[in-house]
């Protein structure tokens, strides 16, 4: 298997009938119009695709998009992935109405390079020529077409296509390579299955790194699927890289199962959403303003949805206007922060505006809220005020948590998140981050929980630890709790005693109803001897006068007046001496035990003789030899 690496999308755009495929095949020696009708009706319906060799040896994946007003949406799906844009004009006709749509599109998704290329150039007059390319600029300007290079050819007769496939080499170096070190995300722009193959997807890898044997999800129907062959430009390869054009031979999933607008990604890092956070921007020339809930046609990669928008600081918007909205769908489909998207009105269908999404998982925002907006310009701000404001959405995160919710590369993350520690807006809390803020708040809260359970527990040594954590956000890992904690330890705020947390201040002392409560227990298990029943048959015996036993318990535990063997065994301080003294006793002379041995040698039952056995074990005054206890790190004495 070979490896390429180029990771460059070359796209074509313009009017129906301006020569889009007849360049490509000129430039690729490639028919990209594969379907009977296509080639029957001279358009193109669906996309195409061909590699592009270039004079340097560079390969470049071409896509052709249709022309026609009827497959807008077909030229969505393959526009959205295009680093450098062919804008298709034939010289005999100039801009015409599906080029200016085209150009709007291309304008939204914020496509950066392009070459206006003048086609069908052997049909006129060089004069004519002159006098197009000056119209053809006159509609470029103000967009990303403004000064780009503008070359003459003839997909027919081969003239100037030399110098196009120079012109594109120039533009290539100056484009960026996209992010393979992200996760992957594949929207998915055909489907078929192969007999003897099985299921294939096409599209343009927008991010991370696909191998042969990865264990991918499907997306929005988070359905597994494995990778079994990986193709680029029709060659096998051990993997393909963000930016090129890829086919994946899916394994444990059907042709059916993968609908239109699908994405294939990294498992567990993405989820489906139906409503979005977005900067939305209505054209100038939209035939009306929009309103609030209005619907639209909502195209973001390969997918499509109805939407309704609700502008989150005014009724209506008015052409030209740039507004923050919440963008509810009617089907669930994949959208990642920073993603660009098209809106089209719903009847007639006519390119109205787009955007960029500024959050996929958004809660429901109540509009016209000054913090609302506050924090989705926050979130607008920068990839680093993203970072922050997305960990404090999380409360608490993992990188793994924070690259699912970001769409930002583990690697890219990691530095981010150091930096962000280094300059104090962050603290790591072992494999976690959070805000300061919060970090800072959660040590406050920690000794006013902790002396509030005393208030309301005055007969309790402490609150657990379980306890205490509880009380923190679930988002917070126990490891991270207990880094928390230690640092309220160290400064001398809290103290830890076992499983238990105090104020450094705190007694316990019971009144005097407790401590006669305390003494019937304790007196109970005390006379028992070794014959004592478990904790509740003992309680049976027992009128604690509605009383909660686990404080007393814990009480009688925590001072030693009883000494826990499992949680329904408890026996005295005294017994349980006395059984310890015969247990040290024994191996001076023997060197294996036996339960029955032991349960005669203290006079006990067999439960409590086993949960003593047990309790020494965990000591590691014994082990278990089989059946028989030898003798471990036995005390001296007691």
């Amino acid at each position: 298997m070979s490896e390429f690496r180029e990771q460059i999308i070359i796209g074509t755009a313009g009017h129906v009938d301006h020569g889009k495929t007849a360049l490509i095949r000129a430039l690729t020696g490639i028919e990209t119009d594969r379907l009977g009708e296509e080639k029957e009706r001279g358009i193109s319906i669906k996309l195409g695709f061909a590699p592009l060799k270039l004079p340097d040896g560079q390969i470049a994946g071409v896509i052709d998009v249709p022309g026609h007003e009827k497959f807008i949406p077909q030229m969505l799906a393959g526009v959205a992935s295009i680093d450098l844009v062919l804008m298709v004009v034939d010289a005999n006709e100039g801009i015409m109405p599906q080029s200016r749509e085209h150009l709007q599109i291309m304008q939204l998704l914020e496509i950066k390079r392009g070459i206006l290329v003048l086609n069908k150039c052997d049909l006129v007059e060089p004069d004519w020529l002159d006098i197009v390319e000056e119209e053809v600029r006159e509609q470029v300007e103000g967009t990303f077409l403004e000064g780009a290079p503008c070359c003459r050819v003839s997909a027919i007769t081969g003239e100037g296509i030399p110098d196009l496939l120079q012109t594109i080499t120039a533009q290539m170096e100056k484009l960026n390579a996209r992010d393979a070190s992200g996760p992957v995300r594949l929207p998915v722009d055909r489907c078929f299955s192969i007999s003897g193959f099985g299921t294939v997807t096409t599209g343009t890898l927008l991010s991370g790194t696909v191998r042969v044997g990865d264990n991918l999800e499907l997306l929005p129907k988070m359905l597994p699927v494995r990778v079994r062959d990986v193709q680029v430009h029709g060659e096998s390869v051990a993997a393909a890289f963000a930016g090129q054009r890829v086919a994946l031979n899916l394994s444990g999933i059907s042709k059916d199962q993968i609908p239109s607008g699908s994405v294939i990604g990294t498992s567990g890092l993405f989820r489906a959403t139906q409503r979005i956070d977005v900067r939305l921007k209505l054209l100038k020339n939209a035939p009306k303003p929009l309103k609030f809930r209005d619907p639209v046609h909502f195209y973001l990669g390969t997918a499509r949805a109805v939407g309704e928008v609700a502008m989150l600081d005014r009724d209506e918007m008015q052409q030209g206007d740039e507004v923050l909205a919440q963008i509810h769908l009617d089907r669930p489909l994949m959208a990642h922060r920073q993603d660009l998207f098209i809106i089209r009105s719903y009847s007639p269908m006519t390119t109205i505006g787009g955007g960029r999404v500024i959050d996929s998982e958004p809660a429901k925002h109540k509009r016209f809220r000054k913090e609302v907006l506050q924090r989705l310009e926050e979130l607008e701000s920068g990839e680093q005020g993203f970072w922050l404001q997305k960990l404090d959405d999380l409360t608490c995160a993992r990188l793994r948590d924070m690259e699912r919710h970001t769409g930002s590369s583990r690697e890219q993350l990691r530095a981010g998140l150091e930096r962000m520690v280094e300059d104090g807006w962050a603290v790591q809390l072992a494999d976690q981050f959070a805000v300061v803020e919060k970090v800072r708040s959660w040590k406050q809260q920690l000794p006013e929980l902790v002396a509030a359970y005393h208030a309301d527990n005055p007969l309790l040594h402490g609150i657990p630890r379980a306890t205490l954590k509880g009380k923190l956000p679930d988002a917070l890992a126990t490891k991270g709790f207990e880094l928390i904690l230690q640092e309220t330890v160290d400064v001398g705020q809290l103290v830890v005693r076992g499983d238990l947390v105090a104020t450094p201040d705190w007694t316990p002392v019971p009144d005097e109803k407790q401590q006669r409560l305390l003494d019937r227990v304790e007196g109970i298990f005390k006379s028992g001897g070794m014959q004592v029943k478990n904790r509740n048959e003992t309680l049976e015996r027992l009128d604690l006068e509605g009383a909660d036993p686990d404080p007393l318990f814990l009480w009688l535990t925590v001072e030693k007046r009883l000494i826990r063997l499992n949680p329904e065994s408890y026996i005295h301080r005294d017994c349980y001496e006395v059984a310890l003294k015969k247990l040290i006793a024994y191996f001076k002379q023997n060197e294996r035990l036996t339960l029955a041995e032991f349960r005669d040698l203290i006079g006990s039952n067999r439960k409590l003789t086993q949960g003593l056995l047990e309790h020494f074990d965990g000591c590691k005054y014994t082990r278990r030899a089989g059946d028989e206890r030898v003798a471990w790190d036995l005390p001296e004495s007691v």
